[in-house]
C-alpha cells in the first residue's frame, strides 16, 4: 500500500515535535529517517532544521523561568563560534569515519549511563569546562547537526535538575539550530518548493510539542535522564546502522 507523502509529512512532523516538546531536542532524529519516504535528503534536512527552530521556539516558555544566562552563555557563546569551525571541517573529515566514532561514542555512554545509577554529579571544571563544551557542540552542529549531544551528555554529568538541564540544551540547540538555519537560507536551501512541506509540517510540530510538553511536567529527574540516555542511545544506533 503507497502512502500519500503529505501523510508521511504530516504524522513525521508531529512526531518529531512530540519528541522535541518532551526532551528539548531530538525533531530531526525523528523526523528525517520518516521524511526520507516522501522528500528528498536535502530537503528533509533543511525541513526539520524549520520545524526544529519552530518547536523550540514553541516550548521554550516551559523553561524559560530556569534558563539563568550565568549558565547558559557559556555554552552558547563558544557555540556559535564553533559552527564555521564545523562547516570548514567537512572538507577535511571522512563522513564514514565520523559517523562510526560518534556513533560508538553516543551508544557506549548512554548505555553505561543507563546502567549506573548511582552515578555522582560532577562539578569539575566549572564555566571553562561548559565552553570547551559548547564549543565542541558547535562543531559538531556545523558538521553533522549533532550539536545537542555533548551539551546534553555534560549537563547529565553536572547531575543537574530536570528543569536546569534541558535550559541549557534548549537554549543552546534553539542558538545553533537557528544559526545552522539561517546558513540554508542564505545558500538557497530555503526556497519555493519546500512550501507546500513547511505548510503541511508546521501544525503537526506544534500540536506534537503541546502534547510533549504537558507529558514532558510529568516526568521526575530520573525519569527524564532515562528518557534523554535513551534518545541518545538511539541516535547513536542511527548513526551506525547507516553505516550498513
Amino acid at each position: 500500500m503507497t502512502v500519500d507523502p503529505n501523510v508521511i509529512i504530516t504524522l513525521g512532523a508531529f512526531a518529531g515535535g512530540f519528541v522535541s516538546g518532551l526532551a528539548g531536542f531530538g525533531t530531526a532524529l525523528t523526523t528525517v529517517g520518516i521524511w526520507l519516504h516522501a522528500l528528498e535528503p536535502a530537503a528533509a534536512a533543511t525541513l526539520a532544521l524549520i520545524c526544529s527552530v519552530s518547536a523550540q521556539v514553541f516550548t521554550i516558555p516551559a523553561i524559560w523561568r530556569d534558563i539563568q544566562p550565568a549558565r547558559v552563555l557559556p555554552f552558547i557563546i563558544p557555540g556559535l563560534l564553533g559552527v564555521p569551525v564545523g562547516l570548514w571541517a567537512l572538507t577535511y573529515v571522512h563522513p564514514q569515519s565520523f559517523k562510526f566514532g560518534a556513533g560508538l561514542l553516543l551508544v557506549v555512554f548512554s548505555s553505561f549511563m543507563l546502567l549506573w545509577r548511582g552515578r555522582p554529579a560532577m562539578s569539575w571544571g566549572g564555566r571553562a569546562a561548559d565552553a570547551v563544551i559548547g564549543l565542541i557542540g558547535g562543531v559538531l552542529g556545523g558538521l553533522s547537526g549533532l550539536s545537542g549531544a555533548p551539551p546534553t551528555i555534560w549537563a547529565t554529568l553536572r547531575g543537574w535538575s530536570k528543569d536546569q538541564k534541558r535550559s541549557v540544551f534548549q537554549a543552546f540547540n534553539l542558538s545553533i539550530l537557528a544559526s545552522a538555519l539561517a546558513g540554508h537560507a542564505l545558500t538557497g536551501r530555503v526556497n519555493e518548493s519546500l512550501i507546500t512541506p513547511v505548510m503541511l509540517a508546521l501544525p503537526g510540530t506544534f500540536i506534537g510539542a503541546f502534547l510533549g510538553v504537558r507529558t514532558y511536567r510529568l516526568l521526575n529527574d530520573r525519569n527524564f535522564s532515562d528518557l534523554v540516555m535513551t534518545l541518545l542511545l538511539l541516535s547513536g544506533v542511527t548513526l551506525l546502522v547507516s553505516l550498513a
